[in-house]
């Protein structure tokens, strides 16, 4: 998100925080941004009329915003390619698990995890249809709660490989090996509250499927493993542990972009969140999927509304100060139209295949690209920013440059 502290000074890049499972609504991204570059061009892109015109871009609606451009614009928003870098990456695994390692062997495919009542089917969807139309790659949707009933792994007697076998309800006798288990399910605590949905996921892991995320990727994904990154030194430099190729300036750049987050197990943190300073942070508990965050004043209670042992579930971290709200309309996901000052949240997905490599600590990157994005767009009061959660909408972006500089 741009942050902005102080109006005088040109507005900055802060990192909200990354997601290593389930990173949603890559395929309504797309879909989003093509509305409005259907809308955006209609009739034609040199008199578009869908949208009203814009008083800064000199090159988009009437004569009199063209008469003197302060921006220079496309007036659509740039092609999104989520859909096609997410599908790659999934295709990429695919083939690099290679052939069957059943005997006799078996069709593979992909299987898409999904909760039991799943709402975001259609995201998925243009994904696994991307995957059968490009890659010709078959892929099936297995709720979590079917994952034992329908899913199994030959004894390590009978098969060392461990492959992992799916039988399709709709067709019982044409099972199939699964190359990749791609993850959009089991991020919850609500989702691990029986034996049998840890047992689900050990079964999983301990399988030859490749699993997107592996476990110890779920949780690099962590709230604390992301405060633990942003410490400096001479406290600490894991981020150079991580990039240890990098010269300094690159990481001092790469530092510029972190808010300031802190443990509680630290005396700094804990005398933050317990004073009149926690007014200007939000505390986050080790979660995925939005709408769990505590923000400002409310933070110094809801601890001492808690044991203290159960400190080490959150971090602490400086909220982000958005510039002046934009004013928009914004199509909510209950259905509501709201128009109001807004502010918006700019994710880029990122895919990365690798494989160990025996004698050595590094790991070889098969697949390493990033493409498509994410704009997530909410009202300005909104302290949170799930979609799937009713806070935001999602949105594209208009790129632009200053007339002077084109």
């Amino acid at each position: 998100m741009l942050h902005a502290p102080d109006p005088r000074v040109t507005p900055s890049l802060k990192q909200v925080e990354f997601n290593t499972i389930s990173s949603s609504f890559g395929g309504l991204a797309c879909l989003v941004a093509a509305l409005h570059t259907e809308l955006a061009t209609f009739p034609s892109p040199s008199r578009p009329i869908a949208y009203p015109p814009h008083p800064l871009f000199g090159n988009v609606g009437s004569d009199s915003a063209k008469a003197a451009p302060l921006l220079t614009t496309s007036g659509q928003p740039p092609v999104n390619g989520a859909v096609v870098t997410l599908t790659a990456s999934l295709a990429a695994a695919h083939q690099a698990y290679g052939p069957s390692k059943s005997n006799p062997q078996l069709p593979t495919c992909i299987i898409f995890l999904v909760q039991d009542n799943e709402r975001n089917i259609f995201d998925q969807l243009a994904l696994s249809s991307h995957l059968h139309r490009q890659h010709r790659i078959p892929s099936f949707r297995l709720p979590t709660s079917q994952i034992l009933a329908r899913t199994s792994i030959p004894s390590v007697a009978e098969n060392p490989a461990r492959p992992l076998v799916y039988t399709p309800p709709s067709s019982p006798t044409t099972p199939y090996e699964v190359t990749v288990v791609y993850f959009r399910a089991l991020y919850a605590p609500t989702e691990y509250n029986t034996p049998t949905s840890w047992a689900a996921r050990h079964h999983l892991e301990r399988s030859a499927a490749i699993k997107c995320p592996t476990i110890l990727l779920h949780l690099s994904g962590s709230k604390k493993v992301q405060q633990v990154l942003t410490s400096q030194p001479p406290e600490a430099d894991h981020l150079r542990h991580f990039l240890p190729d990098h010269p300094a300036a690159t990481l001092d750049k790469l530092r510029s972009t972190f808010a300031p987050q802190y443990s509680l197990s630290s005396a700094e943190g804990l005398r933050i969140a317990l004073s009149p300073e926690s007014a200007n942070h939000v505390l986050k508990p080790q979660r995925e999927g939005g709408g769990n965050n505590i923000y400002r004043d409310n933070i110094p209670k809801f601890l001492r509304s808690i044991p203290e042992h159960q400190y080490k579930q959150y971090i602490l971290m400086e909220l982000i100060k958005t510039p002046a709200a934009a004013k928009n309309t914004v199509l909510r996901s209950d259905g509501q139209v709201v128009t109001g000052n807004v502010v918006s949240e700019l994710g880029i997905f990122g895919t990365c295949l690798w494989k160990s490599v025996p004698g050595s600590t590094k790991p070889e990157i098969v697949h390493n690209e990033e493409g498509g994005y994410l704009l997530r767009t909410k009202g300005k009061e909104n302290d949170e920013g799930g979609v799937a959660a009713g806070f935001s909408s999602l949105d594209s972006v208009i790129l632009y440059e200053d007339a002077g500089d084109s």
